[in-house]
């Protein structure tokens, strides 16, 4: 075991502070307490426009000095005068024109342009009550839109298709870095947009209890190894108000992903994917007769292939393009031609870059976001296309969020470090210096706050590095004992570890310390910002490796005299729900205590795109869904287990808890049960406090 680092969250004074209630660590709490924001602040061309609730303020980006632009009372003015709704705060307004007067204003399912120049306001649009999945058009200044399962452009209803097919949404259940069904091209003449058809997948009810008679509402679910939905890519010409839809071929068992458009329009790029997730093939079609042009990029791989990324053109040559892949083992840059020639690889090494964030047209440089100094952290590097070569930009700690400006000039810098809640920054991107617009003060200095630890220890591999964080109470003892509560997700495209803000520790493990136990998170292998095959070394035996790895934590702090190894419990939701039931079963004489939330139980009842990936089929991997099925290991129950799951969850069925309940039933164990009426797959709102005052008290009552 190595010790990294260690954060004093509280300072001696000669008052004794109080510590956080519950009401201020937990989102929805009366009194919740989070760090100080910019929200809206952004780029109106190469000038940084700072709002808050009454203000605008426009920033110089060389000296940092603030002129007001306008105020709210000024703005509400105009448009009370010209009969449109008044804005409630400034920090909602954009700037998308950059050699214009103008601001755009979206309130109450309203388009507005405001001419500051000329004080004017216009309304633009006025969109139906039940439209969603808005998506404007900064170039033509048109907006798409869904109503039900039908899609819209400005008045026009662009599609007319029966229930069970949806336009304009996201597909694919938000897989493969999917978060939207409408592509404008970049003039705005055409639009590219998903038509799902998921009349073929078999309904699965879940229901309101908020009628007198309860109701059923039903939702296209494809599990593991069912039948899916199939996919195809229209094509929306503006002018000629036509659609066309790729030739693509037979949909089936394909999934079509990271659209993007050629600078000139005339064509339209996707990543096609298999069933199987094996074999992606980028795909070339032509925008006006949607005929396959080419394929230029083939990858495979024994386990997964899984595509995040849309290609990206240079925006100073348009016959180049860089393509993201984890071929070498880690997310890296590489530079094709439209032929699909490869020019290049730009990033290399055991790290990886998490997000491409744009260009310098000027200087030929890209920016992009990466782990390079820690996977615990993200950093913003300039890296100059020519020659590869990469400057870090911004501090060489935390963890960074950039916003470029349209020209690459600067962006704003918005990072966390362990001791920073938030700092806002505008960066030169050529001379590296900074101009600060935000420090934010440590929301809880006012509190007596726990100690904060991170550290490594050897995965189950004897091999590889895991990261741990421990979070102590603030009068810790070393001579005491304490009970010890493990944190866990486990699962793929999460990391719990971070070197942001309290080393990324949430509010509930910054209360649980205030009552009196010791908690602990560990990012096993499986988790996410390692690599492919820290990740992929669980594929078809989820649950398997990482429970390993949880093991080793817990020997690490059986090795500690303060932890009580006859008390240590487990909490953990979605994938933490499977690994925290799964932990509890699979090793009833270590964890005396469990709450499992919205838990995967059996991974044939989970959605095929996910499950597929990382499990293949019930049918092709019967011994891995057999091993990794819960229900089979009910009778192991010995410790306190509490199921909370959300009736109305989407995401993990509640067939998962109420089958595990009739294991339990048939095989003699009595574990605990309970249900938020209402919810999703989290539970959000005031609800949220109440969720972990009913976690807190499960562990106090049982566990301390």
């Amino acid at each position: 075991m190595t010790l990294c680092t260690t954060l004093l969250m509280s300072t001696p004074g000669v008052a004794q502070k109080p510590a956080p209630t519950i009401n201020d660590l937990i989102p929805g709490g009366a009194t919740y307490r989070f760090a100080e924001n910019l929200y809206g602040v952004q780029w109106w061309g190469d000038s940084c426009v700072k709002p808050d609730i009454d203000h605008l303020f426009i920033v110089n980006t060389r000296t940092g000095q603030q002129s007001l632009m306008i105020t709210r009372e000024q703005l509400n003015k105009t448009l009370e005068a010209e009969g449109l709704p008044k804005l409630p705060y400034l920090n909602t307004v954009e700037f998308p024109w950059a050699d214009s007067g103008e601001m755009l204003i979206f309130l109450k399912k309203k388009y507005i342009i405001f001419n500051l120049k000329e004080n004017k306001a216009t309304l633009l649009h006025t969109l139906p009550d039940k439209a969603a999945n808005i998506d404007f058009c900064n170039e033509n200044r048109q907006v798409a839109y869904t109503v039900d399962n039908n899609l819209y452009i400005d008045d026009r209803q662009i599609t007319q298709e029966p229930d069970g097919i949806i336009c304009g949404q996201s597909v694919h259940r938000s897989e493969f870095g999917i978060n939207k069904g409408t592509f404008w091209s970049p003039k705005g003449n055409l639009m590219a947009f998903y038509r799902m058809d998921e009349s073929m997948v078999t309904q699965y009810p879940l229901v309101d209890i908020t009628t007198r008679i309860a109701e059923v509402n039903n939702i296209r679910y494809p599990m593991a190894g069912m039948t899916s939905h199939k996919v195809t890519v229209g094509i929306y010409d503006t002018n000629t108000q036509t659609t066309i839809y790729l030739n693509a071929g037979d949909p089936t068992d394909r999934y079509f992903t990271n659209i993007s458009w050629s600078p000139d329009e005339k064509s339209v790029y996707l990543i096609e994917l298999n069933r199987d997730q094996n074999h992606s093939k980028l795909c070339q079609y032509d925008a006006t007769t949607g005929s396959l042009m080419a394929t230029l990029i083939e990858e495979k791989h024994p386990k997964y292939v899984e595509p995040q990324h849309p290609i990206t053109f240079l925006p100073w040559d348009a016959t180049k393009f860089i393509y993201q892949s984890q071929q070498d083992g880690y997310n890296h840059l590489y530079l094709y031609n439209t032929e699909g020639k490869l020019i290049k690889q730009l990033t290399s090494g055991a790290w990886l870059v998490k997000d491409l964030i744009g260009f310098n047209k000027k200087s030929k440089c890209a920016f992009i976001q990466t782990t390079e100094l820690s996977p615990l952290q993200s950093n913003i590097y300039r890296l100059d296309i020519p020659s590869g070569k990469r400057t870090l930009l911004g501090t060489d700690t935390g963890v960074h969020q950039a916003k470029l400006s349209p020209s690459g000039t600067y962006f704003i810098d918005t990072y966390t470090a362990p001791d920073v809640p938030r700092s806002i920054n505008i960066i030169d991107t050529q001379k590296g210096k900074s101009i600060n617009l935000l420090t934010a003060e440590n929301p809880f200095k006012d509190f007596e706050m726990p100690t904060i630890e991170t550290g490594t220890i050897k995965a189950a591999d004897g091999v590889t590095d895991l990261y741990y964080r421990m979070v102590k109470p603030a009068d810790f003892d070393p001579n005491k004992k304490y009970p010890t509560v493990v944190y866990v997700y486990g699962g793929p495209h999460a990391q719990m570890i971070t070197n942001g803000f309290q080393y990324g520790a949430r509010g509930w493990d910054l209360y649980m310390p205030t009552q009196g136990f010791i908690m602990f998170t560990l990012d096993n292998r499986g988790s996410s910002n390692r690599g492919l095959e820290f990740e992929n070394c669980t594929f078809r035996n989820l649950g398997i490796e990482e429970c390993k790895d949880q093991v080793k934590g817990i020997e690490y702090l059986k090795t500690l005299p303060y932890i009580d190894a006859e008390r240590i419990g487990v909490h953990g939701w979605s994938y933490g729900g499977h690994m925290t039931t799964a932990l509890l079963l699979r090793h009833p004489d270590i964890f005396k205590v469990g709450v499992a939330g919205g838990p995967v139980i059996d991974w044939k009842y989970y959605e095929i795109m996910y499950g597929e990936r990382y499990m293949d089929t019930p049918e092709s991997n019967p011994e891995g869904y057999e091993q990794g099925n819960l229900n089979n290991l009910a009778g192991n129950l010995k410790g306190h287990l509490l199921i909370i799951h959300d009736d109305h969850d989407d995401t993990c069925v509640p067939q998962h808890t109420l089958s595990f309940m009739k294991a339990c039933v048939d095989a003699g164990t009595y574990p605990d049960l309970f249900i938020y009426p209402g919810h999703k797959h989290n539970v959000i709102g005031r609800d949220r406090v109440h969720l972990h005052e009913k976690i807190t008290r499960y562990f106090a009552e049982r566990l301390r």
